[in-house]
């Protein structure tokens, strides 16, 4: 006859743990993994499946381990833990351990009943890790059910991939080139949003009428909007048809006032206050109008937005914070600057008479346009600055540019000639994509222009000025690479055009099938990515560029890229210099280029910048000092980028480009500061944006994070720590166990590398799908590093890790099975002779299992909760001293004064565990009610801010707790005598 479980019990089946839900029957069990999800609930019939009550076996007397055994257990224990007990139900089985910092945007998402958040911490602090643990608690929580992220398309996949490796969460991409695939999969008159749950769209796809209805009526219950500050308008200046699209389609999906919203930004403001108050107003209506100055607008804001600058957080939980010692103090290690050198070149003669012919032949086709109407003069306007760009960028370019139609061209009026020419040929800040961005613009303008006509000549005399001889600026290159890879840095070059990346790489590559050598060296691997391929070959060609520079103290690797890396690419784990071969004409563009490598995981403390500009091409110089300097005396004045508006920064470059058009030949940099048109531009943009830095200074006082203070973070960081484990519990327990199961550890105190190659076959096996099968089978140096951001190939020394989870569950399932083959540095049972106790003490490590009914907004949720516990007792059990928990974790600590005979260890267990059971079952259930009293007032404090949120929920202990290791510690004296000769144990 089938046994009958309860529900919530938890039973074991098909190789794992599984929790009972409400709808099983006598015969048939319908079962949720545990820590799974209810999409992978499934249903077994005992009588053809073995079903078994979830418990270990009794502990072993004779299989006895050393002084190590019982912190490894519960360190082993812990890590393998996927349903954590405490209030952040998916802490314990996602694959990241956030920073401190990074738990105060979900403290304050669990404070609201309908998330609606708008996170604009800085570039490099990790707003996506922040955004992805309040998606997976809510989801954890059944709060929501489904998932959509809005972003641009370059990014869609690295979305894909981070909810994937770190969230556990496998979303589909809705992008224009798998939409028709999936919607293939569809039943009849279904959505694809109602089929795929969690889903990563393109804002740019989904913002289209056709598209945006279906989407809206369909559209999960939890939206992310990356870069949110590119959806939306403000009323007072013109707005691109695009960001009125997309305003339009966030504007409706924030209307549901049931549906978490969480916006992410570096850059919420602009410099424009209404686009501000629009994207407040998505978070919640009342912040588009309500007063900001007032103490009840700032608290307001207060609950729905974060924004810290990397000051703020590099040092966190300290005692400048409020809190009364440094026990919790973490400390973030960003790169502490950035060091910027602005390099010159001269243009050779050849160049420079080049440059003269095309501004006279721009100029006079503009004077000439000027006289045909509107339409005319803006598109030979755009084609004049497409020629111009161009040149100054490269040969390359400005050979594709000439004999390229600009995009313009085909327009049928001036506004339609603006709308096509200035993406090509501008750098605005609030664009939400790069991509097609990066292509040479174009300056023909009539279909039937002659290649050998003036165009086609100054092409061909590009073409001859290709190389160092003639070209350069790329001469000054070459010397300040060849600089920063003597100081051993990896830099990012990057170009405004595909043309001139092309170019660059060719001139710099070594090519091993020609055998040319280029001007950087033998060891050093120089790739090209660009627009030309797809966002994820673009990861896959600089992930080939790591792995073929190889792990050769001397390798080097340098990576020419266009501006479609500039945004949302995490580049630190590669290169720490970048190199502006190209200047953008706004700013904003050089911060963004940066902070690929200048952020959280980046190893060096200082990031090279080297922009390269021309101090005679008549317009860098001038970009440089109006623009660029500006940007950056801001961003060190207040530590945070402060926008320009597009308006201000065009207003400077077209100044510039009228005047050397007006000026024809004599378009020198000497002349150019007499420009009326240009000082003021200069003039307005130097008032303006000191204006911007003002308003930004003012509010990042005011609207600092002051919902939660460091005080009620510190006590969620400790509770976290004392369910799941520290550092230092993991890097001692990383370092133990692989020691004592025959790896070769090298290194310092903190990071080091261990070779796993002597260790038994069975760990091999367990970490080949976590670091690489290629590491294992050549026996390759495994880095384990501190900081928890490493690269692929790394390990970091935290208890989500993939590696640590391998060698922790090898050693957990070492420790239960004493016919296990090889070293077991885990066992179950100890007796450890020393002289940290003074009497007889027994040290348990306890599993409590506890049973949660969270409400939720689709009904109350049924959890089960695990926790590992120490605990301990003088004397016998029958009379048991219960000491306290911090007490019983100093044993862990506890070394061995002599060695215990194992005959007499034996006899000393054996009696131990006949007796335990009886007289210890009272104190580890009442111990199990006070645990789950904690965890029930931990879930409620969390959520104190909503009455609603907590109304209904419940913990309760389950009852007969596992006892997993006993360990036994003997004073010195008492064991000495106990095993003299002739006494009898």
């Amino acid at each position: 006859m089938s046994q009958t479980y309860a529900t919530g019990s938890l039973v074991k089946t098909r190789g794992r743990e599984w929790v009972v839900l409400p709808e099983s029957k006598p015969d048939l069990l319908v079962l949720r993994p545990l820590g799974g999800s209810d999409d992978d609930i499934a249903a077994v019939f005992p009588a053809f499946e073995t079903v078994d009550e979830a418990r270990f076996a009794p502990p072993e007397p004779g299989d006895l381990g050393n002084q190590r055994a019982a912190g490894l257990l519960r360190t082993a224990l812990r890590v393998g833990f996927r349903s954590g007990a405490g209030p952040f139900r998916s802490l314990a089985g996602i694959a990241v351990e956030p920073r401190a910092y990074q738990l105060v945007p979900l403290l304050m998402a669990l404070r609201q009943k309908t998330v609606r958040m708008l996170i604009s911490d800085d570039v490099g602090i990790g707003k996506t890790i922040e955004a992805g643990l309040v998606a997976s608690e809510l989801l954890a929580q059944g709060e929501a059910t489904g998932l959509a992220v809005l972003c641009s398309p370059a990014l869609a996949e690295q979305w894909q991939q981070e909810l994937r490796s770190k969230f556990g969460i496998d979303a589909e991409l809705v992008l224009s080139s798998t939409v028709s695939r999936l919607e293939r999969r569809l039943d009849l008159g279904q959505s694809l949003f109602d089929k795929y749950p969690h889903v990563i769209v393109s804002t740019d796809f989904i913002k289209s009428p056709r598209h945006r209805d279906d989407f809206v009526r369909h559209c999960p219950d939890l939206v992310i909007v990356d870069e949110a500050h590119t959806c939306v308008v403000a009323d007072d200046t013109s707005t691109s048809t695009q960001n009125q699209l997309r305003y339009e389609l966030l504007r409706r999906v924030a209307d549901d006032d049931t549906r978490h919203l969480l916006l992410v930004t570096a850059t919420p403001h602009s410099g424009k206050e209404s686009a501000f108050r629009n994207l407040l107003g998505l978070v919640k209506p009342e912040l588009a109008s309500v007063s900001l100055e007032s103490e009840a607008g700032r608290k307001l804001l207060a609950q729905h937005f974060v924004a810290r600058k990397r000051a703020d957080v590099r040092q966190y939980l300290t005692k400048e914070d409020g809190l009364s010692d440094d026990s919790l103090a973490e400390r973030t290690a960003f790169p502490s600057d950035r060091y910027f050198k602005d390099e010159t070149y001269k243009l050779s003669p050849e160049y420079r008479a080049l440059l003269d012919d095309a501004i006279a032949y721009a100029s006079e086709r503009v004077e000439e346009a000027g006289g045909q109407g509107r339409r005319e003069a803006r598109i030979a306007w755009w084609s004049a600055i497409a020629l111009l760009r161009s040149l100054v960028s490269s040969p390359r370019a400005a050979a594709k540019t000439l004999r390229t139609r600009s995009a313009a061209a085909i327009a049928a009026s001036a506004e339609e000639a603006d709308k096509l020419g200035a993406p090509l040929t501008s750098d605005a800040a609030d664009s939400d994509s790069m991509e097609g961005m990066d292509v040479a613009p174009g300056a023909e303008i009539n279909e039937d222009d002659d290649p050998r006509s003036r165009l086609g000549e100054l092409a061909d005399r590009a073409e001859e000025l290709e190389g160092p001889a003639k070209d350069l600026k790329l001469k000054a290159l070459i010397k300040h690479l060849k600089g920063l890879l003597a100081d051993g840095h990896n830099p990012i070059v990057f170009c405004r055009y595909i043309p001139t990346a092309e170019y660059l790489a060719e001139q710099l590559e070594n090519d091993k099938d020609s055998g040319k050598r280029g001007p950087l060296g033998a060891k050093t691997v120089v790739k090209a990515v660009t627009g030309t391929i797809s966002p994820q070959q673009r990861i896959e060609r600089i992930e080939a560029l790591a792995v073929e520079a190889g792990e050769d103290a001397a390798a080097r690797r340098v990576l020419i890229a266009t501006d479609c890396l500039s945004e949302g690419v995490n580049l630190q784990h590669h290169f720490d210099a970048v190199v502006h071969y190209d200047l953008a004409w706004n700013p904003t563009r050089h911060d963004q280029r940066e902070g690929r490598v200048d952020r959280y995981g980046q190893r060096r403390d200082q990031v090279r910048v080297i922009t390269v500009y021309g101090d005679d091409n008549g317009i860098d110089g001038k970009v440089l000092e109006v623009l660029i300097k500006k940007h950056r005396q801001i961003k060190k004045d207040l530590g945070i980028s402060v926008s320009i508006p597009d308006e201000l920064s065009t207003g400077v470059t077209d100044a510039i480009v009228e005047w050397l058009l007006m000026r024809g030949r004599e378009g020198q940099q000497d002349t150019l500061f007499g420009s009326e048109a240009l000082d003021t531009a200069a003039g307005k943009v130097e008032t303006d944006w000191n204006s911007a830095a003002e308003r930004e200074k003012a509010s990042r006082s005011r609207f600092a994070q002051r919902s939660i203070h460091p005080q009620e973070v510190a006590r969620e960081v400790a509770s976290i720590r004392e369910a799941l484990g520290g550092a230092g519990e993991i890097t001692t327990f990383v370092r133990e166990s692989l020691e004592a199961l025959g790896a070769v550890l090298r290194g310092g105190d903190e990071d080091f590398t261990a070779q796993v190659g002597g260790t038994p076959i069975g760990l091999q096996d367990a970490l080949a799908p976590a670091i690489g099968a290629e590491v294992i089978d050549k026996d390759r140096p495994i880095p384990f590093r501190t900081d928890p951001a490493v690269a692929r190939g790394e390990a970091a020394l935290v208890r989500t890790d993939p590696v640590v989870g391998a060698l922790a569950s090898h050693v957990l399932n070492a420790a239960l099975d004493k016919d296990a083959p090889g070293a077991r540095p885990a066992r179950r049972c100890g007796v450890v002779t020393t002289d940290a106790v003074g009497t007889m003490t027994t040290l348990l490590l306890v599993r409590y299992r506890f049973h949660l009914t969270l409400p939720s907004r689709s009904g109350d949720k049924q959890l089960v909760a695990e926790d590992a516990r120490l605990v301990a007792f003088e004397g016998s059990p029958k009379k048991a001293v219960w000491l306290t928990s911090e007490r019983a974790a100093e044993l862990l600590d506890a070394t061995a004064s002599m060695s215990t005979p194992p005959h007499f260890g034996t006899r000393t267990m054996t009696r131990t565990l006949d007796q335990l059971l009886p007289g210890v079952k009272d104190h580890l259930a009442a111990y199990g009610e006070e645990l789950a009293a904690d965890l029930d007032a931990s879930h409620r404090r969390v959520r104190a801010a909503s009455g609603e949120i907590v109304r209904g929920l419940s913990v309760t202990a389950q009852k007969h707790a596992d006892i997993l290791g006993v360990y036994v510690y003997l004073p010195t004296t008492a064991a000495t005598a106990a095993t003299a000769p002739g006494v009898s144990a």
